[in-house]
């Protein structure tokens, strides 16, 4: 009987970190898909700049957007869905006066980062937009 009681004991303690990873896991899903929940679609937009990028896969793209006077409360944020196919983004950083996002050209196709100016995260209404299209050859 012990031998049956020490094996039972080995492969409980195996079980636990397996069951900690898990649940590590599970939580991060669960954060993901809350953060997809909160987003406030943004409504109709106005009409501003628009670049043209043409580049091959491979290729990173650097977008810079200008940071709104303090105590306004206005953010950028992505307004539209674009083609993971095509782009899809590395980093944020707060770069002096400009907030700039990075993106890797992951396949061939076109999209378009259509972003937006708003009061906060959850506003839909968009007070600026610039849209940078892409063609990935």
């Amino acid at each position: 009987m012990t031998f049956n009681l020490t094996t039972e004991r080995r492969i409980g303690r195996a079980l636990i970190p397996l069951g900690l990873i898990t649940f590590a896991i599970g939580v991060a899903f669960a954060i993901v898909a809350a953060a997809h929940a909160d987003s406030t679609p943004v409504g109709p937009l106005t009409a501003g700049p628009v670049s043209r990028t043409t580049t091959p896969p491979g290729q990173l793209i650097a977008v810079a957007l200008p940071h709104a006077r303090k105590g306004t409360g206005l953010v950028w944020r992505l307004a539209r869905p674009y083609n993971p196919k095509v782009v899809r983004q590395l980093s944020e950083a707060d770069l002096g006066a400009n907030v700039v996002l990075v993106f890797r050209v992951v396949g061939r196709g076109e999209t378009a980062l259509v972003f937006a100016l708003t009061r906060g995260d959850t506003s839909p209404v968009a007070v600026k937009a610039i849209t940078h299209k892409i063609h990935s050859t």
